[in-house]
């Protein structure tokens, strides 16, 4: 059985605000050459995906790529 975390009323800290640096939905339409790996995702954020992905008529799985490459991109280590 998993450990449930318990949270608490604490205070955070110092809070930083980033830039926001995640494209639009509408952005993450295009396609790259792609790597095959199985993950597991929250019902709503798959259902989100797919709803843009279907007004955009692309496959959700290529927007997730596209999300996370943005993602690397912002965050590349040289």
């Amino acid at each position: 059985m998993k450990k449930h975390i318990q949270y608490t009323d604490e205070p955070i800290g110092d809070i930083k605000i980033i830039k926001d640096f995640l494209p639009s939905p509408e952005k993450l339409v295009f396609k790259r050459k792609s790597v095959k790996i199985t993950m597991a995702l929250d019902v709503e954020s798959v259902d989100f995906f797919k709803k843009i992905a279907h007004r955009n008529h692309v496959p959700y799985q290529t927007m997730l790529r596209n999300l996370i490459n943005a993602y690397v991109a912002q965050h590349q280590i040289n």
